[in-house]
């Protein structure tokens, strides 16, 4: 696959930064790094091993270091904010967005966060408090409370000259956000209806009350779902009783976006999603050891299965080898349905009205998976061997398995989620059982019968 053109310029900002590190030309660096964009050097830290990294870090200016530390992973950050005292975090998070230095503050240790938060004014206190008090994956923990509000009975005359009274405006502001006096939200002044509107016109005349505001309660996948089916660059965000709280922008939303394929992809290994690439051994060893562990566990029950069934295995040598066909086979049908069903249920697509469908849509498809490869395997097992009865008996066993699995991989993740378990983490080692064990069953229990 050819490679792009971000990764091919990433490929070489490395080489020169490795060639300048071993020369010693630490001024290069600093010139190369404080003149890149802050997400540039942030990837460019990330994919820098771990003693490189650090000195990238010392390298940054002190002026660029917020922006750079907000776009690395939380183990990264938490990595440098972790050898940084309260003034040197205070320093580094002045001019940011108050979620940005919520998202970096909730790295950080209880004292610390009061420490910090003590030494802001009043004003960027109570923003980032009140962005603290809701947990990071719900729209309230997303929000930036720097928003534009107007009121809808000023004309569009007044609201032109309260924005000329602004230096710039809030990133992202595609819309004003109307309020009345108790600052409960009524609705949206899209900029391009300002711009082109009479001025003598009031906002209630021509602004979009059709748009709810966002719930601070609300999950932050369903937030993403939300400007997905919209195409929102921006949306209000709530309390219980509708007042105007903030609003999250499309860069957060591409954020929780990213996140959350993360951390389906990293889930189904049994990772988490901030693992980090370079991090050194000792950390990576006990991560990746607890699921190997849990794997070992199922593997040792699949094989008491194949131990329940040695006596026929030691009469029929031909079991041993066309064991594994059948588990394999059934493992792959039900990942395939796994993860389909696992990103049905990410988008939104799948609950109680439309699961029973699903269900028994999948049971056809494996049946007719089971019905089409079991003929093959039969067909190739009684030629290999000399003996139809074992090509039956596996192609009845792999019928079993493919049904068993399809069924499987569409209930378990709607049942994990029903007990609150992440159906990516947990969903994949528990098929891989099912179907094993019922493989080996439905194969050597057959076999039993038939060669008693």
């Amino acid at each position: 696959m050819p490679q792009t053109a971000e990764k091919i310029q990433t490929q070489t900002y490395l080489e020169e930064l490795n060639q300048a590190l071993s020369s010693g030309t630490f001024i290069q660096i600093r010139r190369m790094l404080n003149s890149m964009p802050h997400a540039e050097v942030a990837h460019l830290i990330e994919a820098a091993p771990p003693k490189s990294r650090a000195i990238l870090w010392q390298l940054v200016d002190v002026k660029n270091e917020g922006e750079v530390l907000q776009e690395l992973s939380d183990e990264i950050q938490s990595q440098f904010l972790q050898q940084m005292d309260t003034e040197e975090v205070v320093a580094i998070t002045e001019g940011l967005e108050p979620d940005d230095i919520a998202d970096i503050l909730q790295q950080l240790p209880g004292q610390v966060i009061r420490e910090v938060l003590q030494s802001l004014d009043l004003q960027d206190r109570m923003r980032i408090e009140q962005v603290l008090s809701y947990p990071e994956d719900t729209a309230g923990g997303l929000m930036n409370t720097d928003t534009i509000t107007v009121r809808p009975k000023i004309t569009l005359d007044v609201v032109l000259r309260f924005l000329r009274r602004h230096d710039t405006l809030p990133e992202m502001t595609d819309n004003l956000i109307v309020v009345n006096r108790r600052d409960t939200f009524i609705g949206l002044l899209p900029l391009s209806k300002l711009l082109v509107s009479d001025p003598g016109i009031t906002v209630r005349e021509i602004m979009d009350t059709d748009v709810e505001g966002i719930p601070a309660t609300m999950p932050d996948d369903q937030v993403a779902q939300l400007f997905e089916r919209n195409d929102w660059v921006s949306a209000p965000v709530v309390d219980e009783q509708g007042k105007l709280l903030g609003r999250i922008t499309i860069d957060d939303v591409v954020d929780v976006i990213r996140e959350d394929a993360d951390h389906s992809l990293m889930s189904m290994a049994g990772l988490d999603e901030d693992e980090d690439t370079f991090s050194p051994v000792l950390k990576s060893f006990p991560r990746r050891a607890v699921w190997l562990g849990i794997n070992l566990i199922t593997a040792f029950i699949a094989s008491s299965v194949i131990n329940l069934f040695e006596g026929t295995i030691d009469k029929v040598v031909a079991l041993a080898v066309l064991m594994p066909i059948v588990a394999s086979m059934g493992g792959v049908a039900g990942t395939q349905t796994l993860t389909i069903v696992i990103r049905g249920m990410a988008m939104g697509h799948i609950g109680r009205n439309n699961s029973r469908w699903l269900i028994n849509k999948e049971f056809w498809v494996g049946v007719l998976n089971g019905v089409c490869w079991a003929v093959v395997v039969a067909i190739a097992a009684s030629l290999w061997f000399n003996d139809t009865t074992l090509g039956l008996i596996i192609a009845t066993a792999m019928i079993i398995n493919l049904i068993t699995a399809a069924v499987a991989g569409t209930t378990l993740p709607i049942f994990l989620k029903k007990i609150n378990v992440d159906p990516a983490l947990a969903g994949s080692v528990a098929l891989t059982t099912i179907t094993d064990v019922v493989g080996f069953m439905s194969f050597l229990g057959l076999a039993t019968l038939f060669y008693a």
